[in-house]
């Protein structure tokens, strides 16, 4: 049946609602230490900065979510490391930190040394893609409340604290350039199931775009990392950058208050279409809960716009504008 257009909230993810618990989780941290390792940014842009000197450290913590149950259904855990490393770096790129250490931490319902020997494939690939170290984890046995696995992360950074992108510098008439994503990378993912769940397909049956692959291995396909991030910083004076995650490009608040018109987006992966038609969802809703198709967005002046287009290999995709974020006709938010 697929005449009721689903929605990330009906699938049991309201953003509305996680942004409340958020506010109300974080109203009373209001303690700041004093000197070094004072926090120099406050709770809610992409990654946490604190006082270390010259350079600002930063953190950002993250998990896989709802993909693992996608791995569990296709007996394959070799990415899922990738995709827990990946959301954590991505985010430290996102306010222009270098990446360079990591801890994991894995619930388990029971242990399989084959499944953790495929975890750690994920995460050692996903620690030499970043250029960094893990250094250390947990792991823990949790029969009476996980049931399968739960993988999270927290990575540590540096940045000079000059060289600090929060957005702050965006100005109307700037160029957005749009990094492709390699899928769904690892949000999005109870939506995702919901589909499947009302479709006639099954995660082994081959995908309808390209018979050479699975459905289940389409959506297994892990996070892209963007560690090119690092060199466009070099090169030019880059005024924003965002991760495009939960709540797909909702996420752009996090860093101005500015509008967006992307009027060339990248072209969605074709397993964005698949999802589209099989659960009915209209466009807004796409694009308020997927990246569709552009996982990352570096934000320059104009006269920078096609050297980082070709550093990042990238595409100049809209621009900065006063308030609406826009994709073509298509108004996600006003």
């Amino acid at each position: 049946m697929k005449d009721k257009h689903l929605t990330y909230a009906e699938s049991g993810v309201d953003i509305g609602k996680e942004e409340g618990t958020i506010k109300a989780l974080t109203k009373g941290m209001d303690y700041r230490r004093k000197g070094l390792g004072a926090p120099l940014t406050g709770i809610g842009h992409y990654a946490g900065l604190i006082d270390f000197g010259e350079y600002a450290l930063a953190l950002a913590t993250d998990g896989v979510g709802s993909k693992v149950l996608i791995a569990n259904e296709m007996k394959r855990w070799n990415t899922v490391g990738i995709d827990c490393i990946a959301m954590n770096v991505n985010d430290l790129l996102a306010i222009g930190a270098e990446p360079i250490s990591f801890v994991d931490y894995l619930a388990l319902e029971a242990h399989d040394e084959d499944f953790a020997a495929q975890i750690g494939e994920g995460l050692k690939k996903g620690a030499e893609i970043s250029r960094m170290s893990i250094v250390g984890g947990e792991t823990a046995t949790l029969p009476d409340i996980v049931k399968g696995f739960d993988l999270a992360g927290t990575c540590l950074g540096m940045v000079r604290k000059e060289m600090i992108i929060t957005g702050e510098k965006i100005r109307p008439g700037d160029a957005i350039i749009g990094l492709p994503s390699s899928g769904v990378h690892s949000n999005g993912y109870t939506l995702v199931r919901k589909i499947m769940e009302r479709s006639s397909y099954s995660y082994n049956d081959p995908f309808p775009y390209d018979n050479s692959t699975t459905i289940g291995d389409e959506l297994l396909i892990p996070t892209r990392i963007y560690m090119e991030i690092l060199d466009a910083i070099g090169e030019c004076d880059v005024h924003g950058l965002a991760h495009i995650t939960g709540s797909g490009l909702l996420k752009l608040k996090r860093i101005t208050e500015l509008g967006f018109d992307f009027y060339d987006p990248i072209e969605p992966n074709n397993i964005f279409r698949f999802l589209q038609e099989e659960g009915n969802i209209e466009d807004l809703e796409m694009y308020k809960t997927f990246n569709m198709g552009m996982g990352f967005v570096i934000i320059v002046a104009p006269d920078d716009a096609e050297k980082i287009a070709n550093i990042t290999r990238g595409k100049v995709v809209g621009r900065i504008t006063e308030k609406t974020i826009k994709v073509g006709d298509l108004v996600i938010v006003e």
